[in-house]
């Protein structure tokens, strides 16, 4: 059996792929899918291929601050969000790294401005890669590094 990392109800990750860094990441087991908040979401075309562009506000107290991303589109779900209304989302492809470990997950776009954490780990991101201590939080890095 590979090694798991233990991590909190609250960690520190990285989408190196995109251009985000230590970001503050919910993880949560009762969510299957992973999300990310994000504003003007555009869909567009690059050789053939669907890609979206989308801007990030990494910082919550600091809405100037934006990161403009752009992936390739892996996929269109219907997602059931926690008000148990279902949406279509764009689903993206991207690196997750959290600590010393990295693996590709797959994350859902949306509007997460009421959510308290502009991301969430949801069970598939984390399936046999992670075992989670809720009681505890930034087990691998520290909120303010």
């Amino acid at each position: 059996m590979t090694e798991k990392l233990t991590v909190g109800c609250l960690e520190m990750c990285s989408l190196p792929d995109i251009g985000i860094h230590n970001l503050e990441v919910r993880v949560d087991t009762g969510a299957k899918t992973s999300s990310l908040h994000v504003d003007h979401v555009k869909k567009y075309s690059k050789k053939g291929k669907p890609w979206i562009r989308f801007d990030i506000h990494p910082d919550a107290y600091n809405v100037e601050d934006v990161i403009k991303c752009e992936s390739a589109l892996f996929d269109v779900r219907s997602v059931k969000s926690s008000n148990g209304v279902s949406e279509e989302r764009y689903v993206i492809k991207t690196l997750l790294q959290l600590g010393d470990k990295s693996w590709p997950i797959e994350i859902t776009l949306t509007d997460r401005s009421d959510m308290s954490y502009l991301m969430l780990l949801g069970r598939q991101g984390m399936a046999g890669k992670v075992l989670v201590d809720p009681s505890q939080t930034f087990l691998l890095t520290s909120s303010d590094s």
